[in-house]
């Protein structure tokens, strides 16, 4: 079993518009499960401060599952607020804005006027979009920004440095327009880290010294490849990603998000390895829903924040039962019984939900 290689050569981040995609199949051969590379390249944990939780159940969350009514999205975000608005630990929560439904929702729930979590936007890459975003006045926007090589060539049909110039050219009209752009370097664990993704994040950061708000990043393990081992290589060690957007790049480690998936029972501990090797946003949704096999659960990174820093008054942990009651009877959800956390003190389970068409 090869699980050592070389120490890694210093390598400096070059934009390469490569005819061809790069795919990594060495690491990614398609037909057998994937393999996990080690370099023999470590580093210390490095703890985020602050370390904070981001939400995405009204979207990401939305699409496992059948969409939230606008009462029942004020519901559950103002539960969100109980949980760990109060102190700040859940920092954010981004919507929808594209059907009157979801426009709706976002109007009663700023109606609340709660200080945490602030109500952030989700759009694709393009001034269309962004547009949605102004006539809302969104002072903060998450936008779509593929990073791999199988998303840029293969699914959007485009070389890099096309998707550069369109992803940049949507950045620049947000900061024109006062919104504060949140990009979503999506399929980062099989993208190419130094010949687009740390080109393309030094970009972002000129553009925020320019404008002098701040653009965010939101590194997004899509397919759920992350990997938490010390000496594993990139791009899928966590660790490794983080530090090099913040020492490489010279990302805040404030202004760096992780994104994870569950495909291969992850998600929880590549968050919180993000979180203690520098960057400060992990994000996730209420009871891990999620595209495919789910994201971060919200109340796992409450319960690994606590003990992470002792911090007991920084979330209302009874909440969490409420959260499971909530989905049981209102949204006739079946948590599992051997699920963590929130079925602990609860007494009947509803059927399972069963969609119609």
């Amino acid at each position: 079993m090869n699980l050592l290689h070389p120490a890694r050569p210093f390598l400096r981040p070059e934009m390469r518009n490569n005819s061809e995609p790069e795919l990594y199949r060495h690491i990614y051969p398609y037909t057998k499960v994937s393999r996990i590379e080690f370099d023999g390249y470590y580093l210390p944990p490095r703890p985020a401060d602050p370390m904070f939780i981001t939400d995405t159940t009204f979207r990401d969350g939305q699409q496992a599952r059948p969409p939230y009514t606008a009462r029942q999205i004020v519901d559950i975000f103002t539960m969100l607020h109980r949980l760990g608005g109060k102190s700040g630990l859940i920092r954010d929560s981004e919507f929808f804005m594209y059907s009157e439904k979801d426009r709706r929702a976002i109007e009663l729930c700023r109606e609340l006027d709660f200080k945490f979590p602030r109500i952030t936007g989700w759009i694709r890459a393009n001034v269309d979009d962004l547009k949605i975003a102004k006539s809302m006045e969104f002072d903060e926007v998450g936008l779509l920004t593929s990073v791999s090589d199988y998303h840029i060539y293969m699914k959007l049909g485009l070389d890099r440095e096309k998707a550069l110039n369109n992803y940049l050219a949507v950045v620049e009209k947000a900061l024109e327009w006062g919104i504060s752009p949140r990009c979503h370097f999506e399929d980062i664990t099989r993208a190419d880290i130094y010949g687009f993704c740390l080109p393309f994040a030094l970009k972002l950061m000129e553009l925020s010294k320019q404008s002098g708000l701040p653009v965010k990043i939101r590194l997004c393990d899509t397919m759920g490849y992350g990997v938490p081992f010390p000496g594993a290589s990139m791009p899928r060690s966590v660790a490794r990603l983080v530090h090099t957007f913040t020492d490489e790049a010279g990302v805040p480690g404030q202004w760096l998000e992780w994104h994870g998936h569950n495909d291969f029972h992850k998600t929880l501990v590549n968050g919180v390895t993000a979180w203690i090797n520098g960057c400060s946003g992990v994000n996730g949704t209420l009871l891990g829903f999620g595209e495919r096999t789910g994201n971060t659960p919200i109340e796992a990174l409450v319960i690994d924040y606590i003990s992470l820093t002792g911090n007991d008054d920084a979330a209302d942990t009874t909440v969490i039962t409420e959260i499971a009651e909530y989905f049981e009877s209102e949204l006739n959800y079946r948590i599992p019984d051997n699920y963590p956390f929130p079925d602990e003190t609860s007494t009947q389970l509803q059927p399972a939900f069963t969609p119609t068409a």
